[in-house]
């Protein structure tokens, strides 16, 4: 049936709401909320000179529309979020990265508390630090405090649990007291807690101190590798506690929110965070759909998505300018903290000065990288949100590890592992292995090899102090595979046999060795060719092969290199190495004459007229 506009405009109730616009196609194109629906929904059809150009834009794609009734306008606020996150209307301000953050939790509510990472601030009686916008800054700080102080990392519930095992693998190494044996009773471990609260408040002065007394110590005894334990143990915590720069004066936990627009309807968002009288992180951000909209409506609609998707919010939020249904969004704000929240739009003093620093940051990142910033986010979050919604699954890909394996016939086979972060290549977390194990060309034996070998190395460095760190010590969120079934069988094996609980992705390959779908979970999952998602599969399968292929070219190389110069009578590993740090390369030294071979660090004319006779074919 055709709709009638102008006859459902009389049928509007006046209560408040939600209002949904859709067009011929029956797709959603905005979403709204209103205090009395019979007005707001009428406004659209009515006076259109006065409209902005995206509204009238809007309206003329408006095949016909609905609403909901609600009992307040509160609850048409909260319904209005809900929808433009679930349908993504083309005419609504969207806020793409609706991401969690991370905090650190202290569960003293708990018997002998833990301290863990979650992005869940509940109503507990836990104790919660940040929130971090990295989750790499929440994992040292929490790793750094296990090294510190020897608090449990497992989740057995007291006293229920107490005495029902032996003690674990921490209690051997020396990091953890083991409640669970009661070998420790709970008022000293609580001294420990205490610690590690004053540690994240910032207090680090008197742990410091009381880490160099324990370092001078160790090296009076001459034990001198517990005291460089010490040493770099003293340095992460002066380390961390200065990334967190700028010190607040007044209320400890507060947002700050400024943005920067231009003349092309761009916008960047950047919000400062800060916790504990100090800034603990910022997040930029580039709505979507500003275009014309007035900043006062912009900035309102930006905090209602943004505080909708994050679960802490603070006590006090400092902005740039007024916003529109300011009493609303305070309310509601307010509700869902379950205490009073300050919305201020300072004039003058420290309040002013710190929103001019979020607006003069925000409008750096626009005049300099606007562009590319929309252009990186479709490439990195985008992507990795799009591979997310093929495999199904919930799991934040934070960190990638990709493998592969390569070989000549068998002969000298090398793997590679390369690793993304947050969709980016992290190159200073590649790894490259040679195979020891495997004779021949057994691609699943050499891959359950180097799993084996990779987690080895993380299970010691992340309990044997002793163990020299090599980078191994972080868990990916996934691993992608370069290849099929068999690969990711072989990995999971070792991962299972290990009790290491990582998911395992294949990148499943066409005719012409491209990533043409993902397996997982036993399910072929594909993906658009043209999607950034599946552009990023390719740039990982790409990588890992490069990489693993520049290895392999490199062995080869190498052992070339070695077997020409080793056939030289008189010439040994010293005076081999000597040559190709001097000439390079085997054709260098190949041409070089006499005088030139001579002029090589421990040469002497005998080696230098052998190399050059042996090079021409003559006989010494």
């Amino acid at each position: 049936m055709l709709f009638d506009i102008k006859a459902e405009l009389k049928k509007l109730p006046s209560s408040p709401g939600v209002y949904i616009m859709r067009d011929e196609t029956d797709e959603i194109i905005y979403v709204g909320k209103a205090k009395v629906l019979k007005n707001r929904v009428r406004q659209y059809f009515q006076n259109s000179a006065s409209h902005s150009v995206k509204v009238r834009t809007m309206v003329s794609h408006i095949y016909r529309f609905e609403y909901i009734v609600t009992n307040s306008e509160l609850e048409a606020l909260i319904l209005e979020n809900t929808l433009i996150k679930q349908h993504s209307p083309k005419y609504n301000i969207l806020l793409k990265d609706d991401k969690t953050y991370p905090y650190i939790k202290v569960t003293l509510n708990e018997q002998f508390p833990r301290v863990i990472m979650t992005r869940q601030h509940l109503k507990d009686k836990a104790k919660y630090f940040g929130p971090f916008t990295s989750g790499l800054t929440v994992k040292e700080n929490i790793e750094l405090i296990h090294r510190i102080w020897e608090i449990r990392r497992c989740t057995k519930v007291f006293p229920r649990d107490i005495n029902k095992e032996r003690p674990c693998l921490n209690y051997h190494i020396g990091r953890c007291k083991a409640p669970c044996n009661a070998l420790i009773d709970e008022k000293e471990y609580n001294k420990m807690i205490d610690g590690v609260l004053d540690f994240l408040s910032g207090k680090t002065d008197e742990l410091t101190a009381e880490l160099q007394l324990k370092m001078q110590q160790a090296s009076d005894n001459l034990e001198f590798e517990k005291a460089a334990e010490y040493r770099d143990t003293i340095n992460n915590v002066r380390a961390l506690n200065e990334k967190q720069i700028i010190e607040s004066m007044h209320t400890n936990e507060r947002d700050v929110i400024g943005f920067a627009r231009n003349e092309k309807g761009d916008c960047v968002v950047q919000i400062f965070f800060i916790r504990g009288g100090k800034i603990t992180g910022r997040e930029h951000f580039m709505p979507e759909n500003c275009g014309d909209t007035p900043d006062s409506l912009m900035l309102s609609e930006f905090i209602q998505l943004f505080y909708s998707g994050t679960p802490y919010i603070p006590k006090e939020i400092i902005l740039q300018c007024d916003i529109e249904d300011f009493e609303l969004v305070s309310g509601w704000l307010s509700e869902s903290k379950g205490q009073r929240v300050n919305i201020l739009v300072p004039q003058k003093g420290e309040r002013k000065r710190l929103v001019d620093m979020a607006r003069n940051n925000a409008q750096i990142v626009l005049d300099k990288f606007g562009a590319n910033i929309l252009r990186e986010q479709r490439r990195t979050t985008g992507a990795l949100e799009e591979i997310q919604r093929a495999l199904e699954t919930d799991i934040e890909l934070e960190r990638i590890e990709s493998y592969d394996i390569s070989n000549t016939q068998g002969f000298q086979s090398v793997a590679s592992m390369v690793v993304f972060e947050n969709g980016m290549p992290k190159r200073s977390d590649y790894r490259k292995f040679r195979i020891k194990s495997v004779m021949g060309a057994d691609d699943y034996a050499s891959m359950a090899e180097v799993i084996s070998r990779r987690f080895t190395r993380y299970l010691n460095e992340t309990t044997d102090p002793e163990v020299k760190k090599a980078g191994f010590d972080r868990l990916p969120s996934m691993i992608f595979l370069d290849g099929g079934k068999g690969q990711i069988s072989a990995v999971k094996a070792v991962l299972d046999d290990m009790g290491i609980n990582v998911p395992v992705c294949g990148m499943v390959k066409d005719d012409r060795h491209r990533t043409r779908a993902l397996l997982y979970k036993g399910r072929e999952r594909e993906l658009d060719m043209h999607s950034e998602g599946f552009k990023l599969l390719t740039r990982i399968q790409d990588e890992v092969h490069r990489f693993a292929i520049d290895y392999h070219r490199q062995l080869r190389s190498q052992k070339q290199i070695h077997s020409i110069l080793e056939d030289i009578k008189g010439i040994g590993d010293v005076r081999r190495k000597a040559l190709m740090a001097h000439f390079g390369d085997i054709s260098a030294i190949r041409s070089a004459d006499v005088e030139e071979l001579r002029a090589v660090d421990g040469m002497d004319a005998r080696s230098a007229e052998a190399v050059y006779n042996f090079f021409r074919g003559k006989k010494n």
